[in-house]
């Protein structure tokens, strides 16, 4: 089975990116020039510090072995190496997409996720 990295965005984002079919990234994304996504480990803390409070939020799993070498894994918060990735993503990497509700605390509640 690929392994997964996943993404969290917008929905409305998303559904342009649908409408493309093509995800060139967010607005940090385009201005970093590579688009941020996070491990299984690390999606849960990206939300918290990135997103806190944001509804209206997707999750997009996306499979890592088809985006080739423009992947790279690189550090970032306290080291951690995340995935970054150095082109637009092609839609047909995606597995999944899933909504990320807040639950009644604020913290985004996560589907199950995969490594």
């Amino acid at each position: 089975m690929p392994k997964l990295i996943y993404k969290i965005c917008p929905s409305a984002l998303w559904l342009e990116a649908e409408r493309e079919g093509v995800f060139a990234g967010a607005p940090v994304d385009l201005a970093d020039g590579f688009i941020h996504f996070s491990t299984a480990d690390q999606a849960p803390e990206t939300a918290a510090k990135h997103f806190s409070g944001q509804g209206d939020l997707l999750l997009i799993a996306v499979e890592e072995d088809v985006l080739g070498a423009s992947l790279k894994y690189e550090p970032s918060r306290g080291g951690h190496l995340f995935p970054h990735l150095y082109a637009p993503l092609d839609l047909a990497a995606v597995r999944w997409v899933k909504p990320l509700p807040l639950g009644a605390d604020g913290v985004h509640i996560f589907p199950a996720l995969e490594p």
